[in-house]
C-alpha cells in the first residue's frame, strides 16, 4: 500500500475540483474569509455569495494571536473574537452556510489542539469539508499532528515560503494533498501594489518537488494581479483585499469584487 505521503491527487477531496479546472483550462480562484467577520450573520452572507464565484473556498478561524497576518485579517480576527467566534462556531458556520464548493479551513494550530485534533478532524469530515491548511505546522515540526491529520479524510495544505531552497522544497511538501499554497511574497498577508518580479521563478521550483496544484496567495489585490498569477500558476488566493472590500462595501461588494477577479483569471489564462 502506498504511504500517505505519497498520496496521488485523485485521492483526495480537493481533486474533482483540480479535475473539473484541467478539463475547462481555468485556473482557480480561492477567496478567503474571516469566520463571524463583520457578524456571524453577515459572515454566511458574504460565504454564500464567494461560493456562487469561487472554486474553493478558505475559511479562517480567528485566533488572538494571529502572527502571520496582515492589518486587515487581524482587525478581522479580533472583530470575530469579540463577537464569540470560536473554532466550534467556524464550523457550526460552515454547516449553516451548506457550501456547494469544496471548504478548506484555515487556522493557527493552538484553536485547533484545544478543540481536540482527531475530534476536530471528525467533525470537519462530517461536514464535508475538503482541505485544512495551518500556518504555523511547517513540514516536519510536529510529526505526530501531521501523521494523524495525513490518516484523516481532509487534505493537508502546505504553505510554501517563497524563499525556500530548493533541497528543502521536497520536504516542505512532504505529506501535502490537495495542492500547494505558495507565498506570494515575504512578511504578512495583506493587499500589496506589485507582485514579486520572481514569481514565475518560484512557482517553478515548487513544480519541481511536487505534482500538486499550486495557488498562489498573499498580497493579491486586484484583478490585474490575478490575471498575472493566472499566467503561472493553477490557482489564486485572495484574502485581505476581500476581507477589506467586505468591510467598506458589504456583501454586494464582495460578489462584485469576486466577479472581477473571475474575469482578471480569465484573461491571464487565455493570455497564457
Amino acid at each position: 500500500m502506498a504511504s500517505l505521503s505519497a498520496t496521488i491527487l485523485s485521492e483526495s477531496r480537493l481533486a474533482p475540483a483540480w479535475a473539473a479546472l484541467r478539463a475547462r483550462a481555468r485556473p482557480a480562484l480561492i477567496p478567503y474569509l474571516t469566520a463571524g467577520y463583520p457578524t456571524r450573520e453577515v459572515s454566511e452572507e458574504a460565504l454564500r455569495a464567494a461560493d456562487e464565484i469561487a472554486d474553493i473556498l478558505e475559511v479562517g478561524v480567528p485566533f488572538s494571536d494571529p502572527l502571520a497576518d496582515g492589518p486587515t485579517i487581524q482587525r478581522s480576527t479580533f472583530a470575530a473574537l469579540e463577537g464569540g467566534m470560536t473554532l466550534a462556531g467556524t464550523l457550526e458556520l460552515i454547516e449553516r452556510a451548506r457550501l456547494s464548493r469544496p471548504v478548506v479551513v484555515f487556522s493557527y494550530l493552538n484553536p485547533i489542539l484545544r478543540y481536540g485534533l482527531e475530534r476536530f478532524l471528525a467533525d470537519a469530515e462530517s461536514l464535508g469539508v475538503a482541505g485544512l491548511l495551518l500556518t504555523d505546522l511547517p513540514a516536519g515540526s510536529d510529526p505526530a499532528v501531521e501523521e494523524t491529520i495525513e490518516r484523516s479524510a481532509l487534505d493537508l495544505i502546505r504553505l510554501i515560503a517563497p524563499t525556500t531552497r530548493p533541497e528543502r522544497l521536497a520536504t516542505a511538501v512532504s505529506g501535502a494533498r490537495g495542492f500547494v499554497y505558495l507565498v506570494a511574497r515575504l512578511g504578512v498577508t495583506g493587499a500589496s501594489e506589485r507582485l514579486a518580479a520572481d514569481l514565475e521563478e518560484s512557482v517553478g521550483r515548487v513544480r519541481e518537488a511536487t505534482t500538486l496544484p499550486v495557488a498562489v496567495g498573499f498580497g493579491i489585490s486586484t484583478a490585474a494581479q490575478a490575471a498575472a498569477v493566472a499566467r503561472v500558476a493553477d490557482g489564486v488566493v485572495v484574502g485581505s483585499a476581500l476581507v477589506d472590500t467586505l468591510s467598506r462595501e458589504g456583501v454586494a461588494g464582495v460578489q462584485r469584487f469576486l466577479e472581477e477577479l473571475r474575469r482578471g483569471l480569465d484573461a491571464g489564462s487565455a493570455a497564457g
